[in-house]
C-alpha cells in the first residue's frame, strides 16, 4: 500500500513547488542512534516504526554541513527510501539551527591549502543530496526551528512539507561572502512571487517563519512550544499518504498573522525595483525611490547591496533569472559550474576573502575584486556559465532513474 502513493505524493509536491551572514550563515520505537564514530554523530537518527527522523547534531556550529553528514544524509535516506516498512522521514537540527548552510570555514582552509578535489566531493555530496530530496518516494517533513540557511535551506525546501516556527531565520547571504546562492537556491528562490527571490539573493536579508510560509518557502507553522507535540503526533502516525500528514501539520500547527512591517507587505515596491535587467539599473531604481520617498527600507537596502560582492551581485541575479526558467537539476549542475568557478580564484579571491572577513578574522572590511560594480565585466560574469573543460567532470545527477520536479 505504500508504493501506491507515490503518485499523489509526487502530484502533491508539483502542486506545492509551483504555488511556491555569516557563519549563521539524526519497527519499535529505536532510541538515538550514538556511535563512535564522530562522523556519525553528527547526524543521529530517531525513529518509531513507520517514520525516521534525521537530526543534524552540530549544534556548536549551527549545523553547518560538512561533507560526511552530507554522505551519511544521503546513504541514510537512500536506505529509507528502499524500506517498505518506512513511511515517511522527517528532518531536524540540534540546539538553536536547523543548519546555517555549508562548513565554509572548512572550504576556506581547504581551498587555502590547494585541496581542490577535497572541496568539490563537499559541493558533490551535497548538491547530489539536494537532488535526492527534491525527488524523495516518500514525503518528508523538515522542522525547521531556527537557523535555516544556505545549505540548509537547501537541503528542506525541496522536500514535501517545511515547518516554520516562531524562531525561524531564514536567509541566502552568500553575496556577503562573495559566493553566489547555491544548492538548488537558483530554482527555489526564482519561482518565489514577483522578484522576491531576486531580492533576497541580492541582499542577504531575513525572513522570519511567518514570511516563508506566506511566500511559500514553508509549508505550515508552529510556535516553538508546539513543535514537540507536532513531532509526537507524527511520530505516532502510520502512513505513507501525504495528505494524512499535511492533516496532522494543519491540525497541530498555527495560524499564520502577517506583520505590516514585513518586506512582503513591500512587494510592489520591491518588484518596481528588482524587475530590471542589470544590478546597476537596480540600485539606480533604488536610488530614485530613496530620494523620492526617504523610505527607510529603500536606503537599507541600498546599504545591503553595497556591503556584497560586486561580482556575486552580478552573476546571482544572472543565476536566479537563469533558475527561472529550468528545472532542479538543471540548477544544480550549472550552480556547481558556477561553485568551481568561484573557489578556483581564476578569475577572483572574493570567497575567500568574504570568509576571512566575515567568519575568520571578522574584521568586517572585506576587499572585493573587482571593487565595483563598473569594473565587473561581462566577460567574468560570462566565465562562471560557461560549459567545464573536457577534463572536469559535470554534477552527475540520476535524472534517468529520478525525475526532476518541474
Amino acid at each position: 500500500m505504500m508504493m501506491q502513493s507515490r503518485r499523489a505524493l509526487r502530484l502533491a509536491k508539483t502542486a506545492k513547488q509551483l504555488s511556491l551572514l555569516d557563519r549563521t550563515l539524526s519497527l519499535s520505537s529505536v532510541p538515538p542512534q550514538h556511535h563512535q564514530d564522530d562522523h556519525n554523530n553528527n547526524v543521529l537518527v530517531e525513529g518509531n516504526g513507520c517514520s525516521r527522523i534525521a537530526i543534524l547534531n552540530r549544534p556548536s556550529a549551527l549545523n553547518a554541513i560538512n561533507t560526511s553528514m552530507g554522505a551519511r544524509l544521503h546513504k541514510l535516506y537512500r536506505s529509507w527510501e528502499d524500506n517498505p516498512d518506512i513511511g515517511f522521514v522527517m528532518a531536524k537540527g540540534s540546539g538553536r539551527a536547523f543548519a546555517a548552510g555549508g562548513d565554509i570555514v572548512a572550504l576556506y582552509h581547504l581551498i587555502n591549502k590547494g585541496k581542490m578535489e577535497a572541496c568539490k566531493e563537499f559541493f558533490r555530496t551535497v548538491y547530489s543530496f539536494v537532488y535526492l530530496i527534491g525527488t524523495y518516494m516518500k514525503p518528508h517533513v523538515a522542522l525547521l526551528n531556527g537557523i535555516t540557511m544556505g545549505g540548509g535551506a537547501g537541503i528542506s525546501i525541496p522536500g514535501t512539507f517545511r515547518v516554520a516556527t516562531d524562531k525561524t531565520r531564514f536567509a541566502t547571504p552568500e553575496v556577503h561572502i562573495g559566493f553566489h546562492p547555491d544548492a538548488g537556491a537558483s530554482f527555489y528562490l526564482s519561482h518565489l512571487p514577483g522578484h522576491l527571490g531576486e531580492y533576497l539573493a541580492l541582499t542577504g536579508e531575513k525572513l522570519n517563519g511567518v514570511e516563508m510560509v506566506t511566500c511559500g518557502l514553508a509549508t505550515h507553522y508552529s510556535l516553538i512550544e508546539r513543535l514537540p507535540l507536532i513531532e509526537e503526533q507524527l511520530g505516532k502516525l502510520i502512513t505513507d499518504d501525504p495528505s494524512v500528514i499535511e492533516t496532522t501539520l494543519e491540525q497541530y500547527g498555527d495560524l499564520v498573522h502577517k506583520d505590516r512591517s514585513s518586506i512582503l507587505q513591500r512587494l510592489e515596491i520591491l518588484d518596481k525595483c528588482f524587475c530590471h535587467d542589470t544590478v546597476e539599473e537596480i540600485v539606480d531604481a533604488l536610488e530614485v525611490a530613496a530620494s523620492e520617498t526617504k523610505d527607510a527600507w529603500c536606503i537599507s537596502t541600498l546599504n545591503r547591496l553595497k556591503e556584497a560582492s560586486p561580482l556575486s551581485l552580478k552573476v546571482s541575479l544572472r543565476s536566479i533569472r537563469e533558475g527561472r526558467f529550468q528545472t532542479l537539476d538543471q540548477c544544480l549542475s550549472r550552480e556547481y559550474r558556477m561553485t568551481l568557478q568561484g573557489i578556483s580564484k581564476q578569475i577572483s579571491g572574493d570567497f575567500c576573502e568574504g570568509v576571512r572577513a566575515r567568519v575568520v578574522d571578522k574584521d568586517l572590511a572585506p576587499k572585493w575584486d573587482p571593487p565595483t560594480l563598473e569594473k565587473v565585466s561581462e566577460d567574468m560574469v560570462d566565465q562562471y556559465f560557461l560549459p567545464l573543460s573536457e577534463f572536469e567532470p559535470d554534477l552527475e545527477l540520476p535524472t534517468k532513474v529520478r525525475e526532476a520536479f518541474l
